[in-house]
C-alpha cells in the first residue's frame, strides 16, 4: 500500500474540517476515499460539494462492505465512536477516531479489546499533545529537572461556548446525545493532557459540577476538581465554558521547582538546592531555597488535526510510532466519569472506577433527560475553537 484511503464517517463540524483537508492532498500518502453521513439531507449536501469522485454512503452497512477504504476518521456524536470502532476494526479497517473515545470507561475498554484483536492501527485525535510547549513540558518532567512531583493545577477556562453554539445541534450539551459538557466536549484534550504529562492516575478524586449553571442546558459548564495521588501530589483542574476573558494556566511544581505554562510562555522557577535537602539543612528559620527562573526556548510548530492524520497514516505506511496511541483515550476519559461520579454522589470516587456504579447513574439522567426543542443540526465552522 502507498496510499491510505480514508472514510470520514460523520460529517458535521469536526467531520468536514477533516474531509476538507483530506481531499486538498494535505496528508501526505493519504486521500479522502468515502464518506458516511446518515443524514440524508446533509449527505447530498456533501456529494455535490465534494463531487462524484468521492463516494457518499448514508447507510453503515454498505459503507463498511464497499470496500473503497483502508481506515476510518470517526467523527460522529460521542456514544457512537465505540460501536463505529469495533466495526471498523471487524472490517479489516485502521480507526482514528476524534475525542473523546467514548463516553464511560467500559465502552472504551471494550473497543481496545477489539483493536487489539484486529491488529489494526488505531489513534485518537489529541491534535494538543503536538504543541510543543507541551512536549517540552512533558521532556522536563521526564528528564526530572522537575524532580519528584508533588502538585499540578490548571485552570482552563478559555473554552468560551454561548449559547448559540450549544443551541446548534439537537443532540448538543445533552444526556442522551452528548454524555456530558465541558468534560466530554471540550476538556479531553486536557484531561488527557493531565495523565500524558506526569504519567500518574490519581488514587482518589473530588470533584464538584455544576449542570447548566450559566446556559440553559442539562449538561455541567463549570468544574472544580481535586485529585491525591498514591504518591502524596496533590492536583487541582478547574474549567468552565462560560468565562471571559478565560485563563489556560497550568502550574507543576517539584521538590526541584516550579513549571508554568500560561499562554505561549513556558517559565521554569530552578532551585539551586533540592526543597526536601534545603529544609533538611536550613536552620535559619525563615528563608527559602535560591532560585532562578529561566524561560524556556520553545522550538517548533503544532501540527494539530493535520499533525495527527499524518502521524497516523504514517503509522499504517511505515510503522511510526502513534503520537497518540488509541488505547490511551480510557485514561483521561476515567478522570471525566470520576468527576460526574464524585458530584452526583456527593463523595470521593476512589480509583480504579466503579464503572458500573457510574453507569447506573449517568443512564439515570439519560432517562430523565427533557430533551432538547431544537429540530435543526447547523454545521459550524470549527476552525477557531481549538
Amino acid at each position: 500500500m502507498d496510499q491510505v484511503r480514508i472514510g470520514v464517517i460523520g460529517v458535521g463540524n469536526m467531520g468536514s474540517a477533516h474531509a476538507a483537508y483530506l481531499v486538498e492532498g494535505s496528508i501526505k500518502g493519504a486521500c479522502l476515499g468515502a464518506l458516511l453521513e446518515e443524514d440524508g439531507e446533509r449527505a447530498s449536501a456533501v456529494q455535490q460539494h465534494f463531487g462524484a469522485n468521492v463516494p457518499v454512503f448514508t447507510n453503515e452497512s454498505d459503507f463498511f462492505h464497499a470496500n473503497v477504504v483502508d481506515a476510518v476518521l470517526i467523527a460522529t456524536p460521542h456514544y457512537s465512536h465505540s460501536r463505529l470502532a469495533e466495526q471498523a476494526f471487524a472490517a479489516g479497517l485502521h480507526v482514528l477516531c476524534e475525542k473523546p473515545a467514548g463516553v464511560y470507561t467500559r465502552q472504551v475498554r471494550e473497543m481496545n479489546e477489539a483493536a487489539q484483536k484486529s491488529g489494526r492501527v488505531y489513534s485518537l485525535m489529541y491534535n494538543q499533545r503536538t504543541k510543543p510547549i507541551y512536549l517540552k513540558l512533558k521532556d522536563l518532567i521526564q528528564s526530572g529537572e522537575l524532580g519528584t512531583i508533588r502538585r499540578m493545577n490548571w485552570i482552563i477556562t478559555d473554552w468560551y461556548r454561548s449559547q448559540s453554539y450549544y443551541d446548534s445541534s439537537s443532540w448538543r450539551a445533552t444526556w442522551p446525545g452528548e454524555g456530558g459538557g465541558v468534560l466530554i466536549n471540550q476538556c479531553p484534550h486536557q484531561l488527557d493532557l493531565w495523565g500524558w504529562l506526569i504519567g500518574m492516575e490519581p488514587k482518589r478524586i473530588r470533584a464538584f459540577c455544576s449542570f447548566g449553571k450559566y446556559r440553559d442546558i442539562e449538561v455541567e459548564d463549570e468544574v472544580t476538581a481535586y485529585m491525591e495521588y498514591e504518591s502524596g501530589a496533590t492536583g487541582v483542574f478547574i474549567t468552565t465554558t462560560a468565562e471571559a476573558p478565560g485563563t489556560n494556566r497550568l502550574e507543576v511544581t517539584g521538590t526541584k521547582g516550579k513549571a508554568v505554562i500560561e499562554g505561549e510562555t513556558l517559565s521554569f522557577w530552578q532551585l539551586r538546592t533540592p526543597e526536601p535537602a534545603f529544609n533538611a539543612s536550613y536552620k535559619g528559620g525563615f528563608g527559602a531555597p535560591e532560585h532562578w527562573k529561566i524561560d524556556i526556548p520553545v522550538a517548533g510548530a503544532e501540527t494539530g488535526h493535520q499533525g495527527i492524520t499524518q502521524n497516523f497514516v504514517d503509522a499504517i505506511l511505515h510503522g511510526v510510532p502513534l503520537i497518540a496511541p488509541g488505547e490511551e483515550g480510557i485514561q483521561g476519559l476515567t478522570l471525566s466519569n470520576a468527576m460526574h461520579l464524585s458530584t452526583w454522589i456527593d463523595n470521593w470516587v476512589e480509583l480504579p472506577l466503579n464503572e458500573a456504579l457510574y453507569e447506573q447513574n449517568l443512564n439515570e439522567r439519560i432517562r430523565n433527560s427533557p430533551g432538547k426543542t431544537v429540530t435543526t443540526n447547523q454545521t459550524l465552522d470549527v476552525r477557531k475553537s481549538y
